[in-house]
């Protein structure tokens, strides 16, 4: 296992950037990363993750992937219910709809952001390779990148 995913495993890490966002800090880390505020599917409450943006095709959309597959409580959160609450940059709390793209889709962003930032997908290609693993062995090797999903926020 690298040490991103190991990284990824470690609660204290993928959340402490949570308490920078609920700060009013979260511009500190530029428009890389956002926090999305969604609901649990079972308890209501809010629940909060930090995601870093994939793409941002257009002014008000944002786009994100769950790095750690499609048993990600925060996507199967927004499937349930897609309101959610984006602070990105200097903006905080945006209303925003989250729409899940289809596989097909979701593989063509995931390519373009391997073009455009190659030494990023470097290392983040192989934590959501490991992830999706389960499935390419059954697929084929390229496929995986059909599991893993990508979301796409449209602020508004």
């Amino acid at each position: 296992m690298s040490l991103a995913s190991r990284l990824l495993h470690a609660r204290w890490f993928v959340r402490a950037p949570i308490g920078l966002f609920r700060a009013g800090l979260g511009f500190l880390v530029g428009e890389r990363l956002l926090m999305m505020q969604h609901r649990g599917r079972t308890s209501g409450q809010p629940r909060y993750v930090v995601l870093e943006v994939v793409s941002r095709p257009l002014p008000d959309r944002v786009v994100v992937v769950a790095g750690l597959g499609p048993r990600s409580q925060w996507i199967r959160n927004v499937q349930a219910d897609p309101r959610v609450l984006v602070s990105l940059g200097r903006r905080r709390d945006v209303r925003a709809r989250a729409v899940v793209t289809g596989p097909e889709e979701g593989a063509a962003i995931l390519r373009e952001y391997d073009d455009a930032h190659p030494g990023a997908w470097a290392r983040l290609g192989p934590v959501l390779a490991a992830w999706a693993e389960p499935l390419a062995h059954e697929r084929g090797e390229e496929d995986w990148l059909r599991v893993v999903p990508v979301v796409e926020l449209r602020l508004g």
